[in-house]
């Protein structure tokens, strides 16, 4: 149910290899990290676990929480070894101090294929760049146009690489990359611009020896967002935006992968192979999949925008969605288990099937014995901590969470069962309760985000595209005879513990 670590202590990195921020680095605690017990406890971390601290380690997150965005400069070694844990774990992120980028420290790839206009505008927003004598490389993937391409590119003082035939975006990223020799490459796509200063901003993340790749936040052109109800939703929406928070970036972590469409990488991360030219969509998550699976930490700093071209026709937007869930497959093959739609506790499932059956005081009666169990455990790892009180929170958050992610589920690879209980939600309490965890989360975001849309078209649209997807999803799964990437992958009662450090600082 959850993940336990009994002690944030201990001098040696919990990996072998890069020992992470050096002293000077500047720390934040991430909003979403939890205290419990005066600081003894941290809830939080990516993916969620129970921490415990020792007292140089409570030092630190009360002077991390106390000064908020502007975070924490760690100087002394105690500091800077239990920023670099918290870092390891997700409870905490590191803010760049922006510095111009040495000559020859990045290297640009733009894949491109036709689109000249957009490819002109992608090119004159790295004039910086190409001034600052960056290289920059244009990949054109046997465009159709090679002619107006080539133009373009020579008009902004890029290089150009040609492919003979179309080989898809990852395989052109790959001949960017081995045409480079810069220590970070920086992806970037033909239809995304960039503002000045974006590297100078992102590339010092790379201080940190763990990091493997830093991806900023991708949003729509602004003067493209009122168009339309779509464009307003591509707004709040757009599935290259991975929203406004900082993340560390893992399988199982709130932000499971980031998009290629702006990308730096650390080339030394890549000597296993870069993006697997075989894939056409999902290439990006396979990477960052494997960046982290090699123990690399992947960075999202949502601080750094860049702008994209969205897709504002219905067809064109439902279409794109499709194909995104058609990856799903051959990521299922390369990374077999991570794509099962939904990972529910079996304590979770009874309690909650329980509740859309109206019986609560059941329910109740199953969340009591798993926070027993937990209980019990709870107080074999965290001693005089206890553990009663902090397992009944985590089961509550347990149940909750798993009800969400049951409802997207039923919105996405399991949308036509969904929908049935949507239309049959006024006459059968179970599939009323299938509708509240669908439509839940849905009215949460809007709530959250106020996009400048009404909540019905919201979540009409969300409706739609996630049924998109899950069509992808769907169709990919019975011509690949993949059917793990629509089964869900049911926790055992046995609830998890991982032990992450045994000694104290």
């Amino acid at each position: 149910m959850t993940a336990v670590c009994p002690t944030l202590a201990g001098v040696t990195p919990t990996r072998s290899g890069p020992t992470g921020l050096a002293a000077g680095a500047r720390v934040v605690l991430d909003p979403r990290t939890a205290s419990w017990r005066g600081d003894r406890l941290l809830l939080g971390g990516s993916p969620w676990r129970v921490l415990r601290l020792s007292g140089p380690a409570r030092d630190l997150v009360r002077r991390l929480r106390a000064a908020g965005e502007a975070g924490v400069v760690v100087t002394a070694p105690t500091a800077v070894t239990v920023a670099n844990l918290l870092v390891e774990r997700g409870f905490a992120h590191p803010v760049a101090n922006p510095r111009p980028v040495p000559r020859g420290g990045v290297a640009v790839v733009v894949p491109a294929y036709g689109r000249p206009d957009r490819l002109a505008a992608c090119l004159a927003s790295l004039a910086a760049e190409v001034d600052a004598e960056v290289d920059v490389v244009v990949v054109d993937d046997a465009s159709p146009d090679a002619g107006a391409v080539a133009a373009v590119t020579a008009a902004h003082g890029a290089r150009l690489i040609r492919h003979a035939v179309n080989r898809g975006p990852g395989a052109a990223r790959n001949t960017g990359l081995a045409a480079t020799s810069a220590p970070v490459v920086a992806f970037l796509d033909s239809d995304c611009t960039v503002a000045p200063g974006w590297l100078d901003a992102l590339v010092p993340l790379f201080d940190d020896p763990r990091v493997a790749a830093v991806a900023p936040r991708v949003r729509p052109r602004p003067d493209e967002l009122r168009r339309s109800v779509l464009a307003r939703h591509e707004a709040a929406r757009s599935a290259l935006d991975m929203g406004s928070r900082r993340e560390l970036v893992r399988p199982g972590a709130p932000l499971g992968f980031v998009p290629s469409a702006a990308l730096l990488v650390r080339r030394e991360a890549l000597a296993g192979g870069g993006f697997d030219p075989a894939l056409r969509l999902g290439e990006d998550v396979d990477l960052v999949w494997r960046l982290a699976g090699a123990g690399g930490h992947v960075r999202y700093e949502p601080a750094v925008t860049v702008l994209h071209d969205a897709r504002l026709r219905l067809g064109e937007w439902a279409r794109r969605r499709y194909e995104y869930g058609t990856s799903a497959a051959d990521l299922d093959r390369r990374h077999p288990g991570r794509l099962a739609p939904a990972r529910p506790s079996a304590w979770n499932l009874v309690a909650l099937g329980l509740l859309a059956a109206g019986r609560p005081l059941a329910a109740a009666a199953v969340g009591g014995a798993a926070t027993a169990v937990l209980g019990r455990r709870l107080r074999g790892v965290l001693a005089e901590d206890g553990g009663t009180a902090l397992a009944a929170v985590v089961v509550g958050k347990g149940v909750v969470a798993d009800a969400a992610a049951l409802g997207h589920a039923l919105r996405r690879e399991w949308w036509p069962l969904g929908w049935v209980a949507l239309a049959a939600a006024r006459r059968s309490r179970p599939a009323r309760a299938a509708a509240v965890a669908m439509l839940a989360p849905v009215a949460l975001e809007w709530v959250r985000e106020r996009p400048a849309i009404d909540p019905a078209r919201y979540a009409l649209l969300r409706l739609a595209e996630d049924a998109a997807y899950g069509s992808g999803v769907l169709a990919s799964a019975v011509r690949a005879r993949r059917p793990g990437v629509l089964l869900p992958a049911i926790r055992g009662p046995v609830l998890s513990r991982r032990v992450w450090g045994k000694s104290r600082l």
